[in-house]
Parts: C-alpha cells; structure tokens; sequence
C-alpha cells in the first residue's frame, strides 16, 4: 500500500514540474502534495486532496495553440460556412486584422508592460445577437476554425447557481470546478474561442446571481485572475476569445452588457434564404437521408412556397427541417418501389407537408378589408412579425376593454390612441356623440403570446378611425410608429426586421415614422425595391395614406336597442 501511495505522490510530483504552472498554483499543488504523502490512503481527506490535485495538474497552465491571422484564410472560411451577414463578418476580419498588427509591430512599440496586456486583451468579447437559427453559434465554429483556435460551448440557458460558473468550495462532497474550467479542462487550450450560449437566460434567484459571477469571467480587468472556489487559486483567462450569444438585450443587466461588444444578426431575406437552402441545407439534407442528388431538385417556387406558408422565421432552422421531411418522405417512397419525379414543385411541397401553416397573402388582405381591423408591424426576439390589431363596438358609455396579453406600455398606447381619437373627432369627420353611446374593445390576436412596447400606436389609431368611420383599411398596408396626444408619430426600433416581415407577409407599402427614415439604409436593397415606404409626421399622414377613401358615408349611429343581433352599429356605404 505504502509502495502504491509513493507511486502516486511520484507521478503528481512530476505532472507539477511538467505543466509550468504560475508560482502561486505551483506552491499550492506542493502543499497539497506534502499533505498527501503524510496521510493514510484509507482516511477520509486523501481522496479530495488527490482529486483536488488533479484538477490542479490536468488544467491547461500553458498549453495554447497558435493563431492563424491571415485574413483571406478566415475570410475564405466564413464565406464558406455562412452566406451572407457581411457585416458581421467584416466586424470578425478586422478583430483578427488589429490582432496580427499588434503582434507583427510588438517589438517596434514601447509601450508600458501593463498597459500592453491590457491593450491585447480589450475587444476580445463578442456578443451575437439574433433571432433563433440565423448562424450565431455555428458563426463562433467558423472564427474558431478560421483562426485554428480550438472551440467550446457551453450552454447558458436556465443556469441559477453562481456555483454553476465558480465552482463550489472543497469543503462540500462532490465539489468540482465551474463550468468555465470543466469546459478549458477538455480542450486542453488556454486560448480556445469559448461561446458562452444563451447569455439572455440566466435565471436570478435565491441560488445567487450568476450573472455577477460572470463579471470575473468576462472582465479584462479582472479575468487575468479569475479564482474558482473549488481551486482557490488565480487562473488567467485573458487569452480565451469569449462569444456570448443572444436572442435579445432586455434580460442581459446592464454590468454584463457593458463588457460586451455587441453585433446584430438579422433575419435573412427571402432569397437569401433560397440560397442558403440550395448551397447549403437541400445537400446536407440529401446526403443525411440517403439520397442522391439527382432524386431530389427543388425549384425555386417550391423553396419560396416552404419559407412562405410552411416556415416565415428569421432564421432557416425550420426551413431545413421542412426540407428534411420533404426528403424522408421522398425517401421512402424510393424505399418502397414507387416511382418519384425528381423534381420538387409547390404542388409536390403541399401534398406531402399538408396544408399550410401561414396565411397566404389574399387571405391577409381579406382579414383587413374590415373596418376596424388594421396590421401593423412588430418586433419580437425572434425577428419581426405582423400584428393585426381589430377594434369593434358594441351599446354602452365611453367604456373602453383591451384584450390580447398587452403589457403596460401597449394599454397606455391604445389608451394615448382612443383619446387622439376622442379629441379629433370633429376634424377627422367623425360623429361626436359615438363615444357617448358606445364601448368600444380592441382585441390583438394570438392571446397566448404576451405583447408590449409603443410602436403600435399608429396601428390602434388608424383601427379606431377605421371603426368609427367605416373605412377599410388599404390592402397590402402595414405601418409602424409611437403616437404622441397630439398626434406627432415617433421613432421607433427594430426596422429592418419588421420590414422583412413585412416583406414575408406579402405587404405592398408600409407607413413609418418620418425620423425613421435614414434606418432604411439597414435594409437590403432587394426588401426595399418590394415595398412603398411613406413617411409619416402625424396621425393625420398616416389616416390619408391608410384608409380607403369615404364614399358616401352614413354619419354612425347607435340602434335604440341591442336586443337583436350582435348589438354593432350600423355603417353602411352607399
């Protein structure tokens, strides 16, 4: 037993001299080492001092890899892997661009040691983000292979303990380092590109905070010194190119942010998406099914007829897996001896994926070609979206019922609209004892999902006005923008996405705030040349350019009794 322990404390003793690790771990490991040649195998401390110390051995002190900073090797590789996000790939390229500068000209420059170190480190912590499946992981294993830099990933969705990133303290049965040093430990690199997943879903409870715990991590003032609690001892993590990834900014806190370089992936465009699925995702598809290329050839009419009526994401995820059952499904009719067309039409899409899960372009014109219902355009973390807004009346006094799982902001905005409304009446031609007599509620579809922000402000307004007066709104419409009481529209964010969406929804012309014109440069020229934009300065814009023109209009009345029928006020065009 005595020979066996000997045995052990030799090899530790040598791993220690081996793996060149900083004078503070390495007076640590020889303290530990000491402890353990003087114990007792069979006691209860000489199992945790030994996994303790392997740990402390098996960490990459100085194992690193070398960069690759040629730029027309990284700019191939990106190119290759992903289509498009041209800007986030030139934000990549002129990382690795300063990077091979300072390296080439460190010799020339006389700068302070400190502030050298800190100069290398600064800039090294992306943050991508995007909608769901438009490339933001798979875009941190292409800046991995482009700078031949080994990758890992760890995902941070639903982690509450501080625990989970700092590691739990020896006294504790079981104690492991975090997260961060399991994932190092693996890679055997101390400069891997490390992707910190789902940034915006760390939970905040009564376990800590492990946001705060990332502080340390993600610090360039800090991380050259990041102390795990389970090894007590500094480790520097300033040579690791951390990537975190986002679906939004909202749950990230602000300190964390503030470490943070942030780049936006937007969702890809139609035909973007048509290249994407014929360069990248029908080969993979074919060849993960057991396919040849020359039994599956979709066109370009049943690729845009998926993305369509089948998908209409932001990313291509789903899209790839509507090409993935469409795939099987011809698979196995070739497995059964059925003879199949090689070519894949619309036709072909809808008979073997059922019907379509979104509306079609005339069935949304026909949604609107009501009074009082009117599309706008939003935002979500998942891209943008059309939001149909319907507004309907029925006998009573002012009152006034919103339905919809509208948050705070959406109530004050629908709100802010009815009183626009209220205190317009006379000049927007609209009967001033309707709201005397009348209720009014204003439902947004899709009750399940929770809604909130200003920019439908404009869309309550022109649902309003459409209610009272009867007037449809335009097909093809959607629009977008904060209202102010006395009818100013505002600014508002989120461009480029609600105009893919509107894009994707079919839409012909779109109202936005006229100080949200210079954001159109974000949008691709092929959206842009698709799309009418108008500009609008106040409510009054929006109501010429939205609503259909007033043919012989009834002035609305109330009937003297709701008994019959639904209890609507007439309105009638004569």
């Amino acid at each position: 037993e005595k020979d066996e322990q000997s045995v052990e404390v030799e090899e530790f003793h040598k791993k220690i001299e081996t793996a060149r690790m900083p004078e503070e771990a390495e007076k640590q490991a020889k303290r530990e080492l000491e402890r353990l040649s003087r114990m007792h195998t069979a006691a209860a401390e000489y199992g945790v001092i030994r996994t303790y110390l392997d740990w402390l051995v098996s960490l990459p002190w100085s194992l690193s890899t070398t960069d690759n900073l040629d730029i027309a090797h990284a700019r191939k590789i990106l190119n290759q892997d992903h289509y498009g996000l041209e800007d986030v790939k030139e934000r990549i390229l002129e990382f690795l661009a300063i990077r091979k500068l300072r390296l080439e000209r460190k010799d020339e420059e006389q700068i302070p040691s400190k502030d050298a170190i800190r100069r290398d480190r600064e800039g090294v912590i992306l943050c991508f983000i995007g909608p769901p499946g438009v490339g933001k992981t798979s875009l941190g294993q292409s800046v991995a292979r482009a700078m031949e830099r080994k990758f890992i990933r760890i995902s941070l969705g639903g982690v509450r303990d501080e625990a989970e990133i700092r590691g739990h303290r020896r006294t504790y049965i079981g104690a492991m380092p975090g997260r961060v040093l399991q994932a190092l430990r693996r890679t055997e690199s101390r400069n891997p590109v490390f992707m910190l997943d789902e940034v915006d879903k760390l939970v905040f409870d009564f376990h800590g905070d492990p946001a705060s715990a990332l502080l340390e991590v993600l610090d360039p003032e800090q991380n050259v010194e990041f102390r795990d609690h389970y090894l007590e001892v500094a480790y520097d993590l300033s040579q690791v190119f951390f990537i975190t990834t986002a679906n939004t900014l909202e749950t990230i806190p602000a300190p964390l942010l503030d470490r943070m370089e942030v780049i936006h992936l937007s969702g890809y465009t139609e035909s973007e998406k048509v290249t994407i699925a014929k360069d990248y995702l029908i080969p993979r598809q074919v060849r993960e099914n057991g396919l040849r290329p020359e039994e599956v050839k979709f066109t370009k009419q049943a690729l845009r007829t998926i993305i369509n009526l089948f998908t209409r994401e932001a990313g291509v995820r789903n899209l790839e897996r509507k090409i993935g059952s469409v795939c099987r499904k011809i698979g196995t009719r070739i497995a059964q001896g059925e003879k199949q067309a090689a070519s894949v039409t619309p036709k072909v899409v809808k008979e073997l994926l059922g019907h379509p899960i979104f509306l079609e372009t005339e069935e949304i014109n026909a949604r609107t070609s009501i009074p009082g219902v009117a599309p706008g355009l939003a935002w979500t973390p998942y891209g943008g979206d059309v939001l149909f807004i319907e507004a309907t009346r029925m006998p009573g006094a002012k009152g006034f019922q919103l339905t919809g799982s509208l948050g705070n902001v959406m109530q004050e905005s629908a709100r802010a609209a009815l009183s626009y409304v209220r205190s317009r009446a006379e000049s927007l031609d609209l009967d001033k004892d309707f709201f005397e007599k009348t209720d009014i509620h204003m439902h947004i579809p899709g009750g399940a999902q929770p809604k909130d922000g200003p920019s439908a402000g404009v869309t309550m307004a022109t649902a309003l006005v459409s209610l009272i007066s009867g007037r449809s709104v335009k097909k093809g419409v959607g629009m977008t923008g904060e209202i102010t009481l006395r009818g100013q529209v505002l600014p508002v964010g989120g461009i480029k996405e609600k105009m893919l969406a509107a894009h994707r929804a079919g839409l012909k012309t779109v109202i936005l705030p006229k100080r949200n014109e210079l954001d159109l440069e974000d949008v691709p020229d092929e959206i842009k040349k698709t799309l009418k934009f108008i500009f609008a300065e106040s409510v009054d814009d929006v109501l010429k350019s939205a609503l259909e023109k007033k043919v012989s209009v009834r002035k609305t009345t109330v009937p003297k009794s709701a008994k019959n029928g639904d209890g609507d006020a007439e309105s009638t065009a004569g």
